[in-house]
């Protein structure tokens, strides 16, 4: 596939689907593949993650015309973004919202920073998959049933797949990050949850802590090799 040279990487030269609107009313935006899904990545889940959709968005410039097999979602909480916090606008961690078994009602928590406690608290919701950004998502992958999934997060410098996949493997491989089976706590109602009780496959790809630039150039070009490649997936 022919990859645009830098000087043309100001813009996305294709143009996005829309597959819902968040609490503001804000698009959602998926740039869809030509032929069938085999790949879905989405970044920006976490508001206060844009470190995921500035390296996704740099990724998907570099491409001519939209990729054969994968579908890009460069802000899965686009309110929470614009607004720099980790929910969405009415406060719910949207990774804490999906109608998986283990989702629960109480408030969660987060940290400010890395070494700070986790006290911030986020609700997750009304009732589990409440939020229009939740829902939305479920919603396009209902429709690609694309084979993997990958969420971009930060910053616990992972690959984090439950099921030990080729992907996951792959992408442990190519950026010298420990492939894990969790993060070492509880994430009741993440989309990983949904996932393993849905026959999704997913893989967390946390990025490490460093400056946006060490980001950039580390972690882009794997991004671009991952919506080139078909994505290996543990079903045929």
């Amino acid at each position: 596939m022919t990859l645009r040279p830098r000087a043309q990487w100001g813009t996305i030269p294709h143009s996005p689907d829309t597959y819902g609107r968040s609490v503001l009313g804000l698009p959602l935006e998926v740039w869809l593949p030509q032929g069938a899904c085999d790949l879905l990545v989405f970044a920006g889940i976490h508001g206060e993650e844009p470190e995921t959709t500035y390296a996704l968005s740099r990724a998907l410039r570099q491409f001519v015309e939209p990729m054969a097999n994968a579908a890009v979602v460069l802000a899965a909480n686009p309110d929470g973004l614009i607004r720099g916090t980790r929910g969405n606008a009415r406060g719910v961690d949207l990774n804490r919202n999906f109608p998986s078994s283990n989702w629960q009602a109480a408030p969660v928590t987060c940290r400010s920073t890395i070494e700070d406690p986790s006290d911030v608290v986020l609700g997750t919701g009304a009732h589990a998959g409440s939020e229009p950004e939740t829902q939305a998502l479920i919603g396009l992958i209902d429709r690609l049933r694309p084979r993997a999934v990958v969420a971009l997060h930060a910053p616990l410098a992972c690959i984090d797949d439950a099921n030990d996949s080729a992907l996951g493997r792959w992408l442990a491989d190519r950026t010298g990050m420990p492939l894990v089976r969790d993060v070492g706590y509880p994430t009741p109602g993440s989309f990983g949850s949904w996932g393993q009780e849905h026959d999704v496959q997913v893989v967390t790809y946390e990025f490490p802590l460093a400056a946006t630039e060490v980001l950039m150039r580390d972690h882009v070009p794997v991004l671009v090799e991952l919506l080139i490649r078909r994505a290996p997936g543990d079903r045929p």
